[in-house]
């Protein structure tokens, strides 16, 4: 077989998050990934460090898709505002909170660009007993991600971030039919969940009805980057999957 035959294909449904210092790191894991990834994932933390440059140069000059995190919240002028401006970078998916007030603002923003809204329903990296220290409604923290999505994607998001082990019943909901389902808190099996507390793995969670996977910290920190994404892909295309890309 040619190395052509071997090398790993690209599958959008997984999303590389460059949570890395700055833009320099990020360039160096994108183009050790090579075509071995096609979707990446730019969040706060590279805010400051060149993120919006390197979506830029990782979409216009070696074809990838961008998803920028920056899960906005703020009064519906300043989100339509912040939105408005960062529609123009020609992005794919862009998250704002959950609240219905910012969903709506942040859709008026991004008006008739390309760019989906995503509406973050409970951070996956919480539990009940971090919703308890900022004193937020009781109940069960998987029938409150639910209701944030149903509220969310009624108020015109065009899909919705929440846990893998939430994903099921989003999917369920009748506001999500047609709209997006993308999982952070995704690991494959025997890897460190790090922060995160409400996971998944990679085929679970694309037979409960994920369209896109958030992986970060497995594929950058592992010793071959670029077979730890194909293992990944492997692993969505797999008979445990069971689910075909929406």
């Amino acid at each position: 077989m040619t190395e052509a035959t071997l090398a790993p294909r690209a599958d959008d449904r997984l999303i590389v998050a460059i949570d890395l210092p700055d833009a320099v790191q990020g360039l160096a894991l994108a183009e050790r990934l090579g075509d071995a990834v096609s979707f990446y994932k730019i969040g706060l933390g590279m805010l400051t460090g060149g993120g919006l440059a390197l979506a830029n140069e990782l979409k216009g000059e070696h074809g990838k898709r961008i998803f920028l995190d920056m899960k906005l919240f703020d009064i519906g002028a300043t989100v339509e505002a912040a939105v408005r401006g960062l529609a123009r970078f020609d992005l794919d998916f862009l998250t704002v909170h959950g609240d219905p007030h910012v969903v709506r603002a942040a859709k008026e923003g991004a008006g008739g660009s390309a760019t989906k809204i995503l509406a973050v329903t409970v951070l996956t990296s919480l539990d009940r007993g971090d919703l308890d220290d900022g004193m937020m409604v009781a109940g069960d923290i998987h029938d409150i991600a639910i209701e944030r999505a149903a509220r969310a994607l009624a108020a015109g998001a065009d899909g919705v971030i929440c846990s893998p082990q939430e994903a099921a019943r989003v999917r369920a909901l009748p506001e999500a039919v047609g709209r997006l389902i993308v999982t952070p808190g995704v690991r494959p099996v025997g890897a460190d969940l790090g922060d995160q507390k409400r996971i998944a793995t990679p085929a679970q969670a694309i037979a409960d009805g994920v369209d896109h996977i958030v992986v970060g910290r497995p594929i950058h920190r592992a010793a071959d980057p670029r077979a730890a994404a194909a293992a990944i892909v492997a692993e969505m295309a797999s008979a445990r999957a069971m689910r075909p890309n929406r």
